[in-house]
């Protein structure tokens, strides 16, 4: 089978408003937007599965007591989409250390096709 399948470019549309948190004892001054977009990135490199379209979906997390992603949701009907977001992420540390476990974030994704 020809590898021709095109490339898929990961793209984290973060922006400082678009992290949230559903707790008011989080600092959100302390929490770099840029440095949790480049780190969930890594973690969802080279999906398994072919894009043909582009995919937006927003990825709702918790930490667990051990600092690890534990995802809550993510706001797709596409099972293929959730399984790979949640099996790349799931129980995954961050080298992030002003994340901790005491508050919910969102964080939109969005799939590409290049």
């Amino acid at each position: 089978m020809k590898t021709t399948i095109k490339k898929v470019l990961l793209v984290l549309a973060i922006a400082s408003t678009s992290l949230t948190s559903a707790n008011n004892g989080i600092n959100q001054e302390n929490v770099d937007p840029q440095a949790l977009a480049m780190e969930i990135k890594a973690l969802l490199k080279n999906p398994k599965f072919k894009i043909t379209e582009d995919i937006s979906t927003e990825v709702t997390f918790v930490f667990n007591e051990d600092d690890e992603i534990v995802v809550l949701n993510v706001d797709t009907d596409n099972k293929e989409l959730e399984n790979f977001i949640k099996n790349r992420l799931n129980y995954k540390q961050l080298l992030l250390k002003e994340i901790k476990n005491n508050g919910t974030y969102k964080v939109p994704v969005r799939f590409t096709t290049k």
